[in-house]
């Protein structure tokens, strides 16, 4: 079965999570991913830990399948001139270097334009390639409070979160695999591929949604509701007899089929409750009205009655109950792969579910340089050659 991605090429030379989670998403689909470091291995995330299996790092395992790795001294002349060749055979060049080390490499996107007018190069910066932050360092921890995100999590008890994993690398890394196949699509039109400057910045104030809207709207600089939502109520979290859960009732509808659950039907017809609006208003007295009735019983139970009513109804589960979840084994959300190393290692599997061409695990996350000796002769060097270049530090 073919591939969706089968027969496109990308070089891949970013490392942590915005890159490596764009590239191997682009595995997943079948592309070929040649994952290029400095000699050793450059990628942090390989000591990032613990835990660690069998000295193979977990975080690194998370964003790595799918891809073959090659390493490089791209300051040096060999390094150059074989990574010029791979990208004369290339389809995509994916880096995710602070802005002008690509320009300082001598590989800026000018002169791999002129080496392969076709290639579509996709550069990834914390704060873009244009504006006076280009030069600033972009972690994620750093975007999350300076774009907004943080000023909108948590509580007023908490102060500023945030968000559990790195959002904002997630985020980039999915616009720019959106970037990468747009771009290839076009090339099929006017045959030339071209450049795409993604920031970690840029990406993370797209995701205000919302909430950036009700600003640009109103000039009012929204609050940290902690679980609740700005626009919608109830659309929140509630303690129940032996833990949390969370209600999302997004219609006056639902609302009244809410009220009949928690055996207050009369709260639907309230003219404090009766439309979103006026719930809005008069969150705090609602919450509390629900809230001493949801601590009467179990989880289990709200869950049950609010599923026959069609209420968007979600218990709050650990990891565990993530992994044991029946919808996401049925789903293929996990999978196994052989590492070398490692053994048997558990992943989170691909939520794309495609008919024709479904993804498909082949290559466990490489150790440094695995594929090193297969791309080079692959390119017509020979195998002394190869061995004089790792001897030297040059591959």
């Amino acid at each position: 079965m073919t591939a969706a991605l089968e027969g496109i090429r990308v070089l891949d030379l970013t490392r942590v999570l915005a890159g490596p989670y764009c590239s191997m998403i682009l595995g997943d689909l079948g592309a070929e991913i040649i994952k290029v470091e400095a000699p050793g291995g450059s990628d942090e995330t390989r000591t990032w830990g613990p835990p660690f299996k069998e000295g193979v790092s977990a975080y690194y395992l998370c964003t790595n399948r799918n891809k073959k790795s090659l390493t490089l001294d791209l300051k040096s002349r060999e390094g150059k001139e074989v990574l010029e060749k791979l990208v004369r055979e290339s389809d995509v060049v994916l880096n995710n270097f602070k802005t002008g080390t690509m320009e300082r490499l001598g590989f800026e996107y000018d002169h791999i334009k002129e080496i392969n007018p076709r290639i579509v190069f996709c550069s990834i910066t914390g704060f873009g390639e244009t504006g006076p932050y280009q030069q600033l360092p972009g972690y994620d921890f750093i975007i999350q409070a300076m774009s907004g995100l943080m000023s909108i999590t948590g509580d007023d008890q908490s102060g500023p979160q945030k968000l559990g994993v790195a959002i904002t690398d997630i985020l980039t890394g999915l616009y720019a695999c959106i970037g990468i196949q747009t771009a290839l699509l076009e090339r099929e039109r006017s045959g030339y591929g071209q450049k795409i400057d993604l920031s970690l910045y840029d990406a993370a104030v797209s995701s205000l949604i919302n909430i950036g809207s009700n600003f640009l709207m109103t000039g009012k600089v929204p609050q940290r509701l902690g679980n609740h939502h700005a626009n919608i109520v109830p659309y929140q979290t509630f303690r129940s007899r032996d833990g949390e859960m969370v209600i999302a009732v997004g219609n006056d509808r639902q609302f009244a089929h809410l009220c009949a659950v928690v055996g207050q039907p009369s709260l639907a017809s309230d003219p404090l409750f009766s439309t979103n609006a006026k719930r809005v208003e008069n969150r705090e007295a609602l919450s509390y009205i629900l809230q001493e009735l949801f601590s009467q019983e179990k989880t289990a139970y709200w869950q049950d009655r609010c599923q026959e009513k069609h209420i968007p109804f979600g218990p709050i589960q650990t990891l565990e109950d993530v992994r044991n979840d029946e919808q996401l084994k049925a789903r293929d959300m996990f999978l196994n792969l052989e590492h070398p190393k490692a053994g048997n290692v558990e992943m989170i599997g691909s939520p794309l579910k495609l008919s024709r061409t479904p993804v498909d695990y082949k290559q466990h996350p490489p150790d440094a340089g695995e594929h090193t000796e297969e791309i080079l002769t692959g390119l017509g060097y020979d195998k002394n050659t190869i061995r004089k270049w790792k001897k030297d530090h040059k591959v």
